[in-house]
Parts: C-alpha cells; structure tokens; sequence
C-alpha cells in the first residue's frame, strides 16, 4: 500500500489506555485514505506493549508496534516512529484517550487544501480539561512562548499535530522538540494552520509530568530554540546554473 498519512502514537506506561485509544483509531482509519498507525513504546514497566498486542489481534490488523529498550522521552519516541513511518503526513496524538481522533480527517483535509507546500497543522485547545493549576502553567507558558519565539500559534503543547514527514526530518532533535514545531517548521517556511479541538479528561491513570518540571526544563527549551533560530541560516531562493 501506498501511505499517504502515518499516525505516530509515543506511549509510556498506558496499558490501561491504549486498548480504547485504538478502538476509537478502528472508527476513524477507514474515513482516511491509505493510513497507516504506529505506536511507539517508550520502555513502559507496564503491560503497555501486550495490550496493543492485543488491540492488534482484535481491532487494528495492520498495527505497527516499536519499543525503545529504556524510557528515552516523548520527542525521542515520536522521531522514532516518524523515522520508521512510510507515509507523506505525520498526524501525532498522545495515548491517553484526550485527543478525538476524529479531528486527524479535518486536519488532513485542511493541510492537502492548503496550495502551499507542507503546512504544519496544530490542533489547539481552546478549552483544557484539566484542573486549574495545569491551565494556569499552560497560559503562563504558552504566552511566554509566543511573546520570544513570535511563532504565532496559541497552544504548541498541544500533541495533536500534523506535517509533512521530511519537513520534521530536517530540524534538530532534542527532547522536547515536539513543543515547537511551530517555531522550528515555521523557520523552514511551514505554514501554520491551527484546528479547534476538544480536549477529554485522561481515561486512566495520572499525567508523567508535573507544573514544575515542565516550567523547569520548558525555559531552558526555550532558550535553545531562540539560539536555533539565531544560528540557522537558510537562503530565500535557489538557483541551479
């Protein structure tokens, strides 16, 4: 089959998760054209890679399931999944049950429509189902964000995204990377397009983060894409004689 759209899943510790997160996959995979959808293991402790396993056996025939032998991070595990997958597009989304993955068929028909070559399309979340603390970090961050990076997006930590395979090959890797692709795609000339989407409370278990780490190595992220920016020279045009 000829892939046109991969959708690339990171998970760690989600064996509660995942079965559901599929079943809602199974629903929406026969509404897009030639997909293809890979989780990646990030070294869950849990029966994470046994229940999808399972969802394979039982609702996704064609699942693809890689693990990474230790717990590498979120970015990590996305770059590789983005780097085994075979489609043109990437549409990323967490496996915890907060994303509706029926939103993918909106962002993909807005991306191909778009008559500019591999936009970034960024499912934002207009209202968070989260309790306030987690709202109030993500306000405070995602305005510092804007205000540094100018990149023009309300919401980057958003994880449902979608882009060109190739335009996410070219930027730097470093954990946290998945955060500001607004920022790093838009400096290779990406569009952005931002889609409304509906956050969900978590089906189970608690997040891997806290306000505090997050805040913590979020601002030193920061300060490396602001020098990425600085240092990375691309021309305007090219001329071939």
């Amino acid at each position: 089959m000829n892939v046109r759209l991969s959708i690339v899943i990171a998970v760690l510790d989600e064996s509660d998760n995942v079965v559901p997160v599929c079943r809602e996959l199974a629903g929406v995979v026969s509404q897009l054209p030639n997909t293809e959808i890979l989780f990646v293991d990030d070294g869950s402790r849990d029966d994470t890679v046994k229940r999808l396993i399972e969802a394979r056996q039982t609702l996704l025939p064609d699942l693809r399931i890689i693990s990474h032998d230790r717990r590498l991070g979120k970015s990590a595990a996305l770059r590789t999944g983005i780097e085994a997958a075979h489609g043109h597009w990437i549409a990323t989304l967490d496996g915890d049950g907060q994303d509706d993955p029926r939103v993918i068929i909106d962002m993909l028909a807005r991306a191909e429509a778009a008559g500019t070559p591999e936009p970034l399309v960024v499912g934002v979340r207009l209202k968070r189902n989260d309790r306030l603390s987690r709202r109030l970090a993500t306000r405070f961050a995602n305005g510092l964000r804007r205000r540094l990076l100018r990149d023009g997006c309300p919401d980057t930590g958003a994880p449902m995204k979608l882009f060109a395979r190739r335009s996410f090959l070219r930027i730097p890797q470093f954990e946290g990377v998945h955060r500001f692709l607004p920022a790093l795609l838009g400096h290779y000339g990406a569009p952005l397009i931002c889609v409304e989407t509906r956050h969900r409370a978590r089906l189970h278990g608690q997040s891997k983060y806290t306000n505090l780490n997050r805040a913590l190595v979020g601002i030193r992220d920061l300060l490396g894409v602001m020098w990425l920016q600085n240092r990375t020279r691309l021309p305007r045009h090219l001329t071939e004689h």
